[in-house]
């Protein structure tokens, strides 16, 4: 259920960005925007495989895993829509923290499967 909320957030924010945005972001700003859109539907779609795969191993490694993508697109993708949207730049200096946290979510999964 988490990752096909967030894949509608993706579809509705990327609409958004591409029909609301493109005639009044500077190009800058608009690269910064897609750049947001494609790692949160990346990490959707990697919420929906861990969704999946947790019917065939549970496993708490497997929530942490979701855990962690779902907080980096929060944080990741989320800063980088606040950073196009105001321009204020200082905003971009927590967008590391959800890169972090994806990797622990990736590493977290590969965990879970080698366990298995």
């Amino acid at each position: 259920m988490t990752a096909a909320i967030f894949m509608a957030m993706a579809v509705i924010i990327g609409a958004f960005g591409a029909h609301g945005l493109k005639s009044h972001l500077p190009e800058e700003l608009m690269q910064t925007f897609k750049t947001g859109v494609e790692y949160h539907f990346y990490h959707a779609l990697g919420l929906l495989l861990i969704g999946v795969l947790s019917f065939y191993m549970p496993s708490g490694l497997l929530n942490w895993s979701a855990f962690f993508l779902g907080i980096g697109i929060v944080i990741f993708s989320g800063s980088l829509y606040l950073l196009a949207l105001t321009g204020i730049r200082w905003i971009g200096a927590i967008t590391p923290i959800g890169g972090l946290s994806f990797i622990v979510g990736w590493v977290f999964l590969f965990l879970a499967a080698w366990k298995k």
